[in-house]
């Protein structure tokens, strides 16, 4: 009777479980650690990147990713499923601009995307995402940052890590974050913990880093503020970061 269950995404068990979720939940545990940390005047995103084989053209590989210029999102778990959210995440962004001329909110993204991971838990022939993703992003309300789970759950949260290594993550950030932070003392403090379990060296070639925030708004070339933009450190700016980390 166990075994009906557990290859039936959408029945319940017994005991109240859909256990394909779990079984998408053990998939992300088995990814790569990612964290995220919502500072005072902005958001970083970081992960590991780490290469199936030193044959690969690292320069390829990425996990960080843009979603609008106010948007990005990170993810720990299985990378094609990964990708399938980051079309229909910046597909809906550009519908949304196209009628309000403006970035999306957040939080509307954050509904949409667990929208669709909430779907796929209880539709026929299709199984849950088999990733958790940390999505960052900046609009009139400030900084944020959510995490949404293969269940279509998600939450706010002011510092969080995903992936194998996130236990011990969330332990080291709960000793260190400090909501007074500035953007430069989270990319720190993001490093350290990504160190906590980190196997072999790290490098500017092995984590990449997403910051969206700083000191002063943006300013457009009629001289009217601008929301904050969400880039990708480059591998020279990840290694001065590396060098100042003791």
């Amino acid at each position: 009777m166990s075994d009906r269950y557990s290859f039936s995404l959408t029945t319940f068990s017994p005991s109240g479980k859909l256990l394909q979720i779990e079984h998408a939940l053990s998939a992300v545990a088995q990814g790569v650690t990612s964290v995220g940390i919502k500072a005072a005047n902005g958001i970083v995103i970081a992960t590991e990147k780490k290469a199936v084989s030193p044959l690969v053209d690292k320069t390829t590989v990425t996990k960080i990713s843009m979603i609008c210029s106010t948007i990005g999102m990170v993810y720990s778990g299985m990378g094609p499923d990964s990708r399938v959210l980051v079309n229909k995440a910046r597909k809906s962004a550009q519908a949304y601009r196209r009628v309000f001329m403006e970035d999306p909110p957040v939080s509307i993204l954050v509904k949409e995307i667990a929208g669709v991971m909430q779907e796929f838990t209880q539709s026929g022939g299709v199984r849950p995402f088999g990733v958790s993703l940390l999505i960052a992003g900046y609009d009139d309300k400030g900084p944020a940052l959510y995490q949404v789970d293969p269940s279509g759950s998600y939450f706010s949260w002011k510092a969080t890590a995903i992936g194998k290594n996130m236990v011990n993550a969330k332990t080291f950030l709960e000793k260190r974050y400090n909501g007074e932070m500035e953007l430069e003392d989270a990319v720190h403090t993001t490093i350290l913990t990504l160190k906590e379990g980190f196997e072999g060296q790290m490098t500017e070639d092995t984590i990449e880093i997403g910051v969206i925030g700083g000191t002063a708004p943006q300013v457009s070339a009629t001289g009217e503020p601008q929301p904050f933009a969400f880039k990708k450190l480059s591998p020279a700016e990840i290694k001065d970061y590396l060098s100042n980390v003791a």
